[in-house]
């Protein structure tokens, strides 16, 4: 019947005990209704005396459960309480009856309630006045002549019985204040919810924090409140901590989330995430306790996943959209300019009147392949990426996809004069692999040790069959690669810069997209190289073709694997550096 309003438990015990006190006390004033006929005054006035003691102290008792304010209904009960106590005494006898010793039960019941030296000081002062004024009552109440009779023990008695079942939660009351582990100082100190349920999982008891922090009175958790209230896909390991609880664990914990009164206007889902703590108590085989606090880091960490995941499928989507861009508006004209420069340039309809007519139109044509190279490179590298590029695995003669590898190269090669050789062992044989993406792994790597081999320099391709897999490799004798450029290698447009490489061209997709065609092939990529003397790129593909089991990363080569591969004989030089992509 407390308010509530009513938030502390110490203000919750006092509001319980004035409500339970003015309950019983009208019960006690129709035993004290033998005194007062005894007394002369006469069944008419008894009866109105009865009903306007109960009247009163039940309002009281109503009016504090409703409003949760006890001070002036307090108030009123002690000058009630003093007057009706005064007139009870005169009528029995005076101060020889047995009937003034309940003068000591005006002033425990206000310690009773208070529980404070304040509520001792009212209750005297309220037993004192009663005392005092006993006197005058017998000139405002028809009173007769009375007799003190052994029979009026019988409201005092009775009174002093009411004090055994009060005796023991005092007791209980000052052990927990002197226990610094007792539940009500847990409750005190921690911001939580603090519940004891029984084995099955039923809650016998729940502390104040509820009204604050679930919004809830405690007794809506009572027996399966608590459960009812846990997210559905939350109940499985709520229960499973329970079950482990019976079987002897001392503790556990978990995140789950419980479901709280919606605020007028809201719609939204109302779970919020709490941390459980079950634990036993020393000895306790059938009750347990729980510790509910709010876990707002999870909420948090939950918002930002969710913002997180929106801004990947809103940069997924315009990613998308730049990829159709760039594959409809560019390559299209870009195919028409190489297309219409490459017949201007082979003179269809007529000479150039001008030499540098035709060395402009040629230039237009190789910025225009050039440009077209990498937006393709661009599409595949995103392709790669995205895991939207498909392959088509078939079975081919690997030297005939280096013997087109020479030819497309074959130019570039004479303009720089580099000797572009081909060192593919018998066994070589055949490959299951995507013959287009083996062939763009060629070029690629082709390409790169041209463009970075020095006039007069050497560009070998070599292939040679190891148990299941496939190894072929690129060597040239161009400028290398410094040890700290090596972090950078294979990521998209990025190119190592440094006083040579700066003036050669690239966008730097080549290796990036030479390492995720390798990956889809479930192959491996390893590079060594040293400055000045040159690289050498090695990849290893299963014979076989890829098992559907490709990682994100392409494995690392054993350096005996490396050292066995078909160079002609020629050993490594000392000091050179490997990297394994």
């Amino acid at each position: 019947m407390v308010h509530p309003s009513v938030l502390g438990q110490s203000d919750r015990r006092r509001h319980s005990r004035f409500i339970g006190v003015m309950l019983a006390a009208p019960f006690f004033s129709a035993g004290a209704a033998v005194t007062l006929v005894t007394s002369g005054i006469g069944a008419a006035v008894t009866v109105a005396a009865i009903f306007a003691a109960s009247g009163l102290c039940w309002f009281a008792a109503l009016l504090v459960a409703a409003s949760g304010k006890m001070t002036l209904a307090g108030q009123l009960a002690l000058v009630v309480g003093s007057v009706a106590l005064g007139a009870l005494i005169a009528a029995a006898g005076g101060l020889a009856s047995p009937v003034a010793v309940l003068a000591v039960a005006l002033t425990f019941e206000a310690w009773w309630i208070g529980q404070s030296r304040r509520a001792v000081i009212w209750g005297a002062m309220s037993a004192l006045v009663a005392v005092l004024l006993q006197p005058f009552a017998g000139s405002v109440l028809p009173l007769g002549q009375t007799e003190i009779a052994v029979w009026h023990w019988l409201v005092p008695l009775a009174w002093a019985l009411t004090l055994i079942p009060r005796i023991a939660p005092l007791r209980g009351a000052a052990n927990a204040q002197l226990d610094p582990a007792g539940s009500d100082r847990l409750e005190d100190l921690i911001d939580a919810v603090v519940l004891r349920i029984a084995a099955h999982g039923e809650v016998l008891d729940a502390s104040a924090k509820a009204r604050t922090m679930l919004r809830l009175p405690p007794e809506l958790l009572f027996g399966t409140g608590l459960f009812d209230r846990i997210h559905l896909s939350d109940r499985v390991p709520y229960l499973s901590a329970l079950a482990d609880m019976r079987d002897g664990a001392l503790s556990r914990r978990l995140d789950l989330r419980v479901r709280l009164p919606q605020n007028s206007g809201v719609t939204a889902d109302n779970y919020r995430p709490f941390s459980l703590e079950m634990m036993r108590a020393p000895g306790q085989e059938t009750v347990f306790t729980l510790v509910l606090r709010e876990n707002d880091e999870v909420a948090g960490l939950r918002q930002e996943l969710a913002a997180a995941n929106e801004a990947a499928a809103s940069a997924e989507v315009a990613k998308g959209r730049f990829l159709a861009v760039v594959s409809h508006e560019l390559r299209t004209p870009l195919n028409a300019i190489i297309g219409f420069s490459d017949m201007l340039l082979h003179e269809m309809f007529g000479t150039f009147k001008d030499p540098r007519q035709k060395e402009y139109v040629g230039l237009v044509r190789d910025s225009g392949q050039h440009l077209l190279a990498v937006v393709t490179s661009i599409l595949d590298v995103s392709r790669i990426e995205s895991g939207a590029y498909a392959t088509e695995p078939e079975p081919f003669r690997f030297r005939e996809a280096v013997e087109m590898c020479q030819s497309m190269m074959c130019l570039q090669a004479e303009a720089k004069a580099i000797d572009l050789q081909a060192q593919i062992a018998p066994d070589a044989g055949e490959i299951n692999a995507d013959r287009r993406a083996v062939q763009q792994i060629l070029i690629n790597l082709v390409s790169n040790a041209i463009k970075f081999t020095p006039e007069g320099g050497n560009v070998v391709i070599g292939a040679k069959r190891i148990g299941s897999r496939l190894h072929f490799w690129v060597r040239d004798t161009g400028i290398g690669i410094a040890e700290e450029d090596f972090a950078n290698l294979g990521k998209p447009f990025m190119q190592i810069q440094n006083d040579y490489t700066r003036r050669f061209e690239g966008t730097g997709l080549g290796l990036s997209l030479v390492k995720g065609l390798v990956a889809l092939h479930e192959g491996t990529m390893s590079i060594e190289s040293m400055p000045g003397e040159g690289t050498t790129v090695t990849i290893s593909l299963p014979v076989s073709g890829p098992t559907g089991r490709s990682t994100e990363k392409t494995g690392v080569v054993p350096m005996s694997a490396a050292k066995a591969r078909a160079d002609g004989g020629k050993g490594e030089s000392n000091g050179s550096l490997r990297k394994t992509a």
